[in-house]
């Protein structure tokens, strides 16, 4: 019976990878509650597994005293000494207990808590490998879409896509692959759950971490992105190195890593920025493609008023005032933009 018990114990390892000494650990808890069930709550008992041999030992805990007022938890002084004549009062005496000796009802408990142990330590290495995806990009397959949301299966689980996580216009259909960003994990007693995102400012960071290794190795540094999912995104980059470009190693090869986010993110156009730590330069660039004339920054109210050239006006403002607005987002300054010569419309934030 010892030997199949360890053998039991090698084939969950194995099978659902859960570490021996986690379900020795289960197993002793679990035999310990059944006792103290079978004698008494009030028992005071432990087990142990052994290791090597695959024994269960139950020690049964009482203390010595005059005057036994609880059997379970107690043993008067002559009985102890008969056991041996060292002991005193005050003293604890560890019986060693037979759990074959188990009641039926206290043994299908041991059962059971084993069960939900490992149940317990599955859905912990679980969570824990789906944790490090957290901020971190998946790919699924479409499973299922209805007005609910996008079933995606994420390999050994699956997550839903709500409507608001949705890029807006993008088809879904059983059978599509895409790709997810994962911003928060959740653990239930019954299932681990993952919220993912298209429309997530961070998918895009990710995507262009995937597509450019000068980003991935640190060589360029993304310092700040916006979107406004299915239209339109900026995303700022920075290369400590003067002799890297950061933009062209975004944009790569015949703008073929661009593209390729591009084609992920359903075709929503991308303007990649030269971050500077000049505010005007900065701003200048984040207006792009509308070119800038001249850049009047106010430190202390964060603001900027920017001049463009009267033709450039509409495209630094850009359709029902995207354009201003991202280049706001992305900087973190208040822009207002005026033409040349002319007054400036309500400012972008």
């Amino acid at each position: 019976m010892n030997s199949e018990l360890l053998l039991a114990l090698d084939l969950l390892e194995k099978e659902r990878n859960i570490k021996k000494e986690v379900m020795c650990q289960a197993l002793e808890t679990a035999v310990a509650t059944a006792y103290k069930k079978h004698l008494g709550q009030a028992a005071d008992c432990v087990a142990q597994v052994n290791r090597e041999t695959g024994d269960i030992n139950v020690y049964c805990r009482k203390t010595v005293v005059e005057e036994v007022q609880d059997d379970a938890l107690e043993i008067s002084l002559p009985d102890a000494i008969a056991i041996n004549p060292a002991y005193q009062v005050g003293d604890v005496v560890e019986f060693h207990a037979d759990p074959a000796k188990f009641g039926r009802i206290a043994a299908i408990t041991a059962k059971q808590m084993v069960v939900q142990k490992i149940r317990e330590a599955e859905r912990g290495m679980m969570y824990d490998e789906y944790n490090e995806k957290k901020n971190d990009v998946m790919t699924g397959k479409v499973e299922k879409v209805d007005r609910r949301g996008v079933l995606v299966d994420l390999g050994s689980t699956e997550s839903v896509l709500l409507p608001g996580e949705q890029i807006p216009g993008e088809e879904y259909y059983p059978g599509k692959k895409i790709k997810v960003f994962v911003f928060e994990v959740n653990k239930s007693n019954r299932a681990i759950s993952l919220m993912i995102s298209r429309t997530h400012p961070n998918l895009v960071r990710k995507l262009f971490e995937m597509e450019v290794p000068e980003i991935a190795d640190g060589t360029v540094v993304v310092k700040s992105v916006t979107r406004e999912p299915g239209s339109r995104s900026k995303i700022s980059v920075y290369a400590e190195d003067p002799n890297v470009d950061a933009v062209g190693s975004c944009v790569g090869p015949k703008g073929s890593r661009v593209a390729a986010v591009v084609d992920e993110l359903f075709g929503e156009k991308i303007d990649i920025v030269q971050y500077s730590d000049d505010p005007a330069q900065y701003i200048s660039a984040a207006l792009s493609p509308a070119q800038v004339l001249s850049v009047d920054v106010d430190e202390g109210g964060k603001s900027a008023s920017v001049v463009v050239p009267a033709d450039q006006l509409s495209l630094a403002i850009g359709k029902e005032g995207q354009n201003a607005r991202l280049a706001a987002r992305l900087t973190g300054w208040k822009i207002d933009i005026k033409c040349e010569g002319g007054n400036a419309p309500e400012p972008a934030e």
